[in-house]
């Protein structure tokens, strides 16, 4: 019986080692750039969430890889954490862009800035987004002054100054041009917001968009005119109804203001002629990936099309 104990436990301890092997694989090998990925331009999904707390799904974010510069779009919760496990270098970034200022889009600056400081950045942070970019960093700095000073001074003997960000707020046109590498942010829709964008990533061989969180219009249709991948947000329009909580009454035209239904994305992918869509920062009401899927084809879009997880690569 003594014997049989312990034969059960040393096969537990491999069969628990075995799958702590296999995981640890799964999240720092096969969601990574391959070179040659990096060589024509690599599209990482860190986070595919929503404001709605999801542990599969952490807070939007994707990181773009083309040789040596390494690009983040928007800092959701959790974004170090993606980073370190896309094998992506967590003492800063070439760029940083941000969408919009809703904070289910900024809940990680603070986490990009203080981190990337942390793990060895000595000098600032470049940080390009809409108008308040810049008050909104020196919020983040001003609340972890104690942090920083103690970091600073203490026995830590930090970098003094590298937990600063060099701000450059933007309404539109080109904000990223260096070594074949293009970023051109377009202003689009989002409800009450005076400015958010989505964002169009060129390399000499591909070309890839970003929608961030934008309702329809035909800037962002002209932008994604032939793209090799649009990334788009979206909802199931079949399940959009009133719900049952104060203020419910208002969330269709909320929504319909603010946001893109499956069934646009279609109309919007067909026309532009999209080669891949992928689905993402999905606000599901209960939807179901089928349910997206039928939407973007009911919109008259029949090409590849991908419901974005968390460490996915494009």
């Amino acid at each position: 019986m003594v014997v049989l104990r312990r034969c059960a436990a040393a096969a537990l301890l491999l069969l628990t080692t075995a799958s702590v092997a296999q995981a640890q694989r799964r999240f720092t090998t096969v969601h990574r750039c391959t070179p040659a990925q990096r060589d024509a331009g690599c599209l990482i999904v860190l986070g595919s969430g929503t404001p709605v707390p999801d542990p599969e799904r952490l807070g939007p974010a994707y990181a773009f890889v083309f040789g040596d510069q390494t690009l983040l779009f928007d800092a959701g919760a959790g974004v170090m954490r993606r980073v370190a496990g896309a094998g992506l270098r967590i003492d800063g970034f070439t760029s940083v862009f941000l969408t919009h200022l809703h904070s289910d889009h900024t809940l990680g600056l603070p986490d990009v800035l203080l981190t990337t400081w942390v793990m060895g950045r000595r000098t600032p942070q470049r940080l390009i987004g809409p108008p308040g970019t810049e008050r909104m960093t020196a919020s983040i700095l001003d609340a972890w002054k104690d942090d920083i000073a103690v970091r600073t001074d203490g026995l830590e003997r930090g970098q003094p100054g590298g937990q600063r960000a060099d701000v450059r707020e933007i309404t539109g046109g080109v904000v990223h041009d260096s070594a074949g590498l293009k970023v051109t942010a377009i202003a689009v829709p989002h409800g009450e917001w005076k400015h958010a964008f989505a964002y169009v990533i060129e390399t000499p061989t591909r070309r890839i968009v970003l929608s961030g969180d934008a309702a329809p219009g035909p800037a962002l249709e002209a932008a994604a005119r032939d793209a090799d991948v649009l990334v788009h947000e979206t909802y199931p329009e079949m399940r959009l109804r009133p719900e049952a909580r104060p203020g419910g009454d208002a969330w269709p035209r909320y929504m319909r203001s603010v946001h893109t239904s499956d069934r646009e994305v279609g109309v919007l992918a067909a026309k532009a002629g999209v080669k891949l869509v992928v689905l993402s920062h999905v606000v599901r009401m209960g939807g179901t990936d089928a349910e997206l899927v039928a939407g973007v084809r009911r919109g008259g879009y029949n090409g590849p099309l991908r419901v974005a997880r968390d460490r996915d690569v494009y």
